[in-house]
């Protein structure tokens, strides 16, 4: 289960890959979150600072390994208790290739759980979506509930997609437990921070 952690924590980059784009002409880097705008914690958030590129594992489990990593950075999150998270951060090379990436990346959150059962035997995996939020060119809120029965470990990991013109961010929030468990509410607040502070 170790190991799916680490590729899930991998996730948030990879389906960012869909297009593999020239570099942007020059234009102030979108900002990205501060630890105290992830959802509430029993410990606090730390961030690392951002870097650019992809997380060194991927990205996004359920896509493909094509994210461009010219145009892209990203910043890790922790707590002290197993909670973590991601934000990865693409400017597209026109509005219409970053309508293509938002696509490419919902397509691969609504079909992730199935995915992870086919290529983990006896791993029970349910994605479902929660909807879109009304923030800029909008932003969708998925979930991804995993459980190993033969080890007795449960996963639950959020993820977002949102848009703002040209750029595109992708967030991610994941701990031990179950869907009943999570932030929902305050994950939806986190993702409409993430996009509004895009540009």
């Amino acid at each position: 289960m170790n190991k799916l952690r680490t590729a899930l924590a991998a996730a948030a980059a990879m389906g960012l890959a869909a297009l593999a784009t020239p570099p942007a002409q020059a234009a102030a880097q979108p900002a990205f979150l501060a630890a105290s705008q992830m959802p509430p914690s029993p410990t606090p958030w730390t961030a690392t600072q951002v870097f650019t590129g992809v997380p060194e594992n991927g990205g996004v489990l359920c896509a493909p390994y094509k994210i461009p990593a010219q145009n892209t950075r990203y910043r890790e999150f922790s707590t002290e208790l197993d909670t973590n998270g991601v934000q990865v951060t693409t400017v597209a090379r026109t509005e219409a290739d970053a309508v293509k990436l938002v696509d490419t990346l919902r397509e691969a959150l609504a079909g992730c759980g199935p995915l992870l059962e086919q290529q983990n035997p006896g791993l029970q995996a349910v994605s479902a979506s929660h909807g879109k939020l009304a923030v800029e060119e909008g932003a969708w809120v998925y979930s991804l509930d995993t459980a190993d029965p033969q080890i007795g470990i449960s996963d639950i990991h959020l993820f977002s997609v949102g848009r703002d013109g040209r750029t595109v961010t992708l967030v991610r929030w994941g701990q031990m437990g179950d869907l009943k468990e999570a932030p929902l509410t305050a994950f939806r607040t986190t993702t409409k921070t993430a996009v509004n502070k895009l540009h």
